[in-house]
């Protein structure tokens, strides 16, 4: 099977950056209370811009960057809970604005971690040999869809995009995947259209924690990959306390869980690939680096991807 590399990654935040001493004055909270709880002390909230133009954005950014044909990309994947539209989907706006002339396009709703999904999709693709070159995009707009009053959710989650740009590799890198459902359990995260997020929170703290550990451990050990080995873990940023306790269940340095949640928030879909263009532009993933990806959400959905940089 052909291996697969990520070419690059960028991103695009809205301008309206929400900072704590809002919910502060709002919750009549003390000044740290939401950083201790939740690792939080910003995050960012669009105002005009709809999840399609802020997926184009990234796209835009990335393909700038990478100074990258658009009329190479074969297929494009985006991942997100909070499309504007029934249809077309985001990635045919895509498509749309960059005028590609032959792709395939697919949006899928997988929850938070959805992106994973799509990483997986678009591999599998490369790895048959039916495509040289694929987009997978997360982006959400969450605010639209918060109960300002609900302290459970409107803390936590801000809006924004990541895009990733994956490609054939001549030289054999490791690609591996460990994605699962359990859609009996979805119930304790969700959205219905027209209708503010719910969540459960006692209940996501222990799925993230207990499930997601369970998940990573699954296949580390059918790759026979140790901690030692592994350079960065790059979850979902969904709440410090979960991070930390994935850390600690896997028995792994707490410096190696990659962690910028504290200026982002929990930005469901787009997490994973700002994260991923964050550790690129502070010079953190080299040749060769081993890491982990994992999200996990709504659905229930999770799932960890261990690649080679």
């Amino acid at each position: 099977m052909n291996s697969v590399k990520i070419i690059g990654n960028a991103i695009y935040l809205p301008e309206n950056k929400v900072e704590n001493d809002f919910f502060n004055n709002k919750f009549n909270l003390e000044e740290n209370w939401i950083y201790k709880r939740t690792g939080i002390k910003s995050r960012y909230w669009a105002k005009d811009e709809s999840a399609s133009y802020m997926a184009i954005e990234a796209t835009k950014k990335l393909l700038e960057d990478k100074k990258f044909d658009a009329q190479k990309i074969d297929c494009i994947v985006v991942a997100s809970t909070t499309n504007e539209k029934m249809m077309p989907g985001i990635s045919f706006e895509i498509q749309k604005a960059l005028n590609i002339k032959k792709c395939f396009c697919i949006d899928i709703s997988s929850g938070c971690s959805g992106y994973i999904n799509g990483l997986d999709i678009v591999r599998l693709y490369i790895a048959s040999g039916k495509i040289q070159y694929g987009l997978v995009v997360g982006v959400e707009v969450l605010s639209k869809y918060l109960d300002i009053n609900d302290i459970n959710t409107s803390i936590l989650l801000g809006d924004g995009a990541g895009a990733t740009l994956l490609g054939k590799c001549e030289e054999s890198k490791i690609y591996c995947s460990n994605i699962e459902s359990i859609g009996q359990e979805g119930d304790i995260l969700t959205c219905s259209t027209n209708e503010n997020i719910y969540m459960e929170g006692k209940k996501i703290y222990k799925f993230g924690t207990i499930k997601v550990s369970e998940n990573i451990k699954e296949l580390m050990k059918e790759n026979n990959i140790n901690n030692e080995e592994i350079k960065y873990i790059i979850p979902h940023q969904s709440n410090i306390r979960i991070m930390k306790s994935i850390a600690n269940r896997l028995g792994i340095e707490k410096q190696k869980i990659y962690v910028n949640i504290e200026e982002k928030g929990n930005t469901f879909n787009a997490s994973i690939p700002i994260a991923l263009y964050q550790m690129e532009e502070e010079n953190l993933l080299h040749n060769g680096d081993k890491v982990i990806i994992v999200g996990y959400g709504g659905g229930l959905n999770l799932g960890s991807v261990l690649l080679e940089i």
